[in-house]
């Protein structure tokens, strides 16, 4: 078998083993590996032919809701920053389904924002809208050499056995989504009639189109909350605060806030900068799942307009 055959089929069960693949091929988007990506977008096209019902409908808004949480208040608070702790069990929860969103594994996740934040808006930082706004928002999500985990940054979670294998089959967790989504559409059909919908309805509103939804608002962070917004500290970045995203991203939006100071929790400073996700989070702390939760210091809270 010749290097371009290895590298076609090595390609191809990286979509199932995401470290079946090693090494370093630079700069440039790994078509092949991206092509589950791809399709995942076209598929939103299929609503056209699966049609809408408010059950449907529900299902998609929980989906993502359930995961946005998952995200920031898991991936990122938690995995990237370790802002609070959690009870292991819990920890491994979230973190599945955190992997539902199809923004690969916790480790790989949290190894790039912690990346991130040491690089930020610099040429380490590989997605600054500094090297293009496209290439921020997604273009480096699919290059090759932003596919593997730098283990060495992620140490600390690194230890969890359990992390270390979702993280390598990251694909499990999506696919148990799209299944569980699938069977129930056709459970509905088949025992609800009056819900309207169908296994591929529900498929499609409740796994393709909330995750692809939940994508793009997930990374206009990197994105949007880099270009447009206010500043209300000087961080040497191009973070901004951004109400808008704030609200879709359940309060990752207050991004020049966390950049100037992302250990803790709350990113929303002041008393009316909602931020949904501190409140889940404190919420679990009142029933033992989650505790220490580190505050926004006294100062920070109005030292600046």
């Amino acid at each position: 078998m010749n290097s371009s055959s290895r590298s076609f089929f090595s390609s191809i069960i990286a979509w199932f083993d995401s470290e079946a693949v090693t090494g370093n091929r630079g700069q440039g988007i790994a078509w092949l590996r991206v092509i589950p990506f791809i399709l995942l977008h076209l598929a939103c096209l299929a609503v056209f032919w699966v049609g809408y019902s408010n059950a449907a409908l529900i299902a998609m808004l929980a989906a993502y809701a359930l995961r946005m949480f998952a995200i920031t208040g898991f991936y990122h608070r938690y995995f990237s920053h370790k802002t609070f702790k959690a009870r292991i069990w819990v920890e491994s929860v979230f973190a599945f389904i955190g992997a539902a969103s199809a923004q690969r594994g916790p480790l790989w996740w949290a190894a790039h924002h912690r990346k991130h934040h040491r690089y930020s808006d610099t040429e380490k930082d590989l997605h600054s809208p500094r090297h293009g706004f496209l290439k921020s928002h997604m273009a480096w999500f699919l290059n090759y050499d932003a596919f593997g985990t730098d283990y060495e940054v992620i140490r600390d979670f690194a230890k969890r056995p359990f992390l270390r294998w979702l993280n390598r089959f990251d694909i499990i967790a999506p696919a148990a989504l799209a299944a569980f989504m699938y069977a129930l559409g056709a459970a509905l059909e088949r025992f609800a009639p009056a819900s309207g919908t169908s296994g591929p309805q529900m498929l499609v509103w409740g796994f393709v189109l909330s995750t692809v939804l939940l994508f793009h608002v997930t990374v206009s962070i990197n994105s949007v909350a880099h270009v447009w917004g206010s500043r209300r500290f000087e961080t040497g970045d191009d973070s901004r605060n951004n109400s808008l995203l704030a609200l879709l991203t359940f309060g990752e939006g207050w991004h020049n806030n966390h950049h100037h100071y992302p250990n803790s929790t709350r990113q929303g400073f002041r008393w009316w900068e909602l931020d949904m996700t501190f409140l889940a989070l404190w919420g679990m702390q009142l029933m033992g799942l989650t505790w220490d939760l580190k505050p926004v210091p006294a100062h920070l809270k109005t030292s600046q307009p």
